[in-house]
């Protein structure tokens, strides 16, 4: 529900240009959005332990930094957390709402009609957060930046159109939750077995883990209550630390990466 904090944005027009070349013309590979979001996060730790550098008190919370997928089949959604560095409400609206400030002209100029090529310009650019809405017709984001308090969290929510709304919101921990509303079309990405091989194919980068909840087929067959508790656990799809090689490739090519 709206509240007197909530406001409504419009994009800017270069803005529009990209959010409709995202969602009608990288349709050839719609994976890729997962690489970015995750890439994404990873930045997010990256620079939350950068901050501490100075304020150790950021990382008083405790536990490794992490990424953390969750799929809802049933509803059709898509969700990943950080538990990075996180944005204030200022920070939001410069980060996802005047998209034109991270290079979004010259992205657009780069483009060279080949699907392939093209996606991979994307991270370079900053612009990889806004793929997301190939495979969604609405994305929330839910962030708080560390350090401060629970009540200071930020909900932003666009469907990929003219504008999006942005509101005041409570996040028990610091960091970044993205919701993808997925499109009818695109259930494939509220699946276990569809999005472990996407981590899998583009995660060799990530320095942190990468978590999902694995299913128990035994306890599936338990009748009692105890059994039906236990069904599932968090399972690192990713975790070892990344090759030297791979590291430096990510590095070049996130050279001008923003959120």
């Amino acid at each position: 529900m709206a509240t007197k904090t909530a406001e409504t944005r419009g994009f800017e027009t270069e803005a529009k240009q990209l959010l409709h070349l995202m969602i009608h013309s990288l349709y050839s590979n719609k994976e890729i959005f997962l690489r970015e979001l995750i890439s994404n996060a990873s930045d997010a730790a990256d620079k939350l332990r950068f901050a501490a550098l100075s304020e150790p008190d950021l990382l008083t919370s405790g536990g490794e930094p992490q990424v953390q997928i969750d799929f809802d089949a049933k509803k059709n959604t898509l969700t990943i957390s950080d538990s990075g560095i996180g944005m204030t409400r200022d920070e939001v609206i410069s980060n996802l709402g005047t998209i034109a400030k991270s290079g979004t002209a010259q992205f657009l100029e780069s483009l060279t009609g080949d699907q392939k090529k093209d996606s991979q310009l994307i991270g370079q650019f900053g612009v990889g957060f806004y793929s997301a809405f190939i495979v969604a017709d609405e994305v929330e984001v839910l962030t708080r930046k560390a350090g401060t308090p629970e009540d200071e969290a930020t909900l932003w929510i666009s469907k990929g159109e003219a504008d999006y709304s942005i509101d005041a919101a409570t996040k028990a921990t610091a960091g970044t939750q993205i919701t993808l509303h997925l499109k009818d079309e695109e259930k494939e990405y509220a699946e276990s077995y569809r999005l472990r091989s996407i981590v899998k194919k583009y995660a060799d980068h990530i320095s942190i883990p990468v978590l999902m909840e694995k299913e128990n087929f035994a306890a599936e067959e338990a009748d009692d209550a105890e059994g039906a508790a236990e069904k599932t656990h968090r399972e690192r799809i990713r975790s070892s630390k990344p090759s030297e090689g791979a590291m430096d490739a990510f590095a070049q090519r996130c050279k001008k990466r923003r959120i």
